[in-house]
């Protein structure tokens, strides 16, 4: 037996929601065959609890809009592993720490999976991180993340907010980020 097809409907819903809040690693696994209480996992991480939360958020909103609701909702308060329950979707969002762990995929690697693509990479033309450029530095070259005119690191670089790149490759200048003390 698969998941229904409202089931998989559902989960790439989920999926595609998750994705549109930057989740990493996204996936769905078919647990129909295993489980008779939920056709679908739906697994998604985030490198810290406020974006595991946004995901959430997004998720419940996306599938909101197509009339669904979560019938129960675990873990929300610590945002380290937040599991919403569809029926028959489970979505489950991890903290990267807890998803490297608990290691999902693998306690269900038997089960098969529901294919997903994020519409947002694909329109992109399915480029799933951003170019990383070539750099030389005394005769050593490494792959560094991007950077704008000014030098600084852009989107998700190796080095600190606001470091240039240079001062990523070279430990005398590196700095660690200040702390965010906005809370």
């Amino acid at each position: 037996m698969t998941a229904s097809t409202e089931a998989r409907d559902t989960a790439l819903w989920a999926a595609q929601a998750a994705a549109d809040k930057l989740a990493t690693d996204v996936s769905i696994v078919d647990v129909s065959d295993r489980l008779a209480i939920t056709d679908a996992f739906v697994l998604a991480s985030a490198p810290s609890e406020r974006q595991v939360q946004a995901i959430v958020d997004g998720v419940e909103e996306a599938l909101r809009e197509h009339g669904l609701k979560p019938v129960r909702r675990e873990g929300v308060a610590e945002a380290r592993w937040v599991l919403l329950d569809f029926v028959d979707v489970v979505v489950h969002v991890q903290h990267a720490e807890e998803r490297a762990y608990y290691s999902l995929e693998r306690l269900w690697k038997d089960c098969p999976t529901i294919p997903f693509t994020d519409s947002a990479l694909a329109a992109a033309g399915g480029v799933a991180q951003p170019a990383t450029e070539d750099v030389t530095v005394d005769g050593a070259t490494d792959d560094v993340a991007p950077s704008d005119e000014a030098g600084d690191v852009v989107s998700g670089g190796v080095s600190g907010e606001g470091e240039s790149a240079e001062a990523a490759l070279d430990p005398a200048t590196a700095h660690a980020p200040e702390a965010d003390t906005t809370r």
